[in-house]
């Protein structure tokens, strides 16, 4: 009987059990983003989106956002924008001149109108990164919705 505990006390002793995940890990599989898509589109504002924090880390965080129309332009002075495209279709509207614009915090700005710039087509797997102080909307055909995580970033934190 010795024999049999002291052979397994061995085998226990030498199994690897897999680590404990670091702090600050996270995973979102694509099963549990779909979810989270079909959850938004049942809350879409007046301003057509609906919007939902997965996780913020205090210098940078994610966030989900779903549009079925287009967005207002906007302009992050110390922030870029990393968006990964989940589901649906758009085009972002990239430069160019924004009107209308409002600060809504310090180096933060809305614009009612993005006129010129570029456009470049938006579909699920596409990945893009919006330097800080480039206006830019995301702009949505009629009918359709455009699904993303977004990463958002401070600027110097590129350097």
């Amino acid at each position: 009987m010795k024999t049999i505990v002291g052979i397994l006390a061995a085998v226990i002793a030498s199994v690897t059990l897999p680590a404990a995940d670091p702090p600050g890990f996270a995973i979102w599989k694509a099963a549990d983003l779909r979810s989270h898509d079909a959850a938004l589109s049942t809350h879409v504002a007046d301003d057509h989106s609906s919007r939902e924090t997965l996780a913020d880390y205090g210098d940078h965080r994610f966030r989900m956002l779903y549009r079925d129309a287009d967005g207002n332009p906007e302009q992050h002075d110390a922030i870029i924008d990393v968006v990964m495209v989940h589901s649906g279709e758009g085009t972002l509207q990239l430069g160019g001149v924004m009107a209308g614009t409002r600060t809504t915090s310090a180096g933060e700005w809305l614009g009612t109108r993005l006129d010129g710039g570029d456009r470049h087509p938006l579909g699920p797997g596409d990945i893009v990164h919006i330097p800080a102080g480039v206006p830019h909307a995301f702009l949505v055909p009629q009918g359709k919705h455009l699904t993303y995580v977004l990463l958002k970033i401070p600027a110097a934190r590129q350097k």
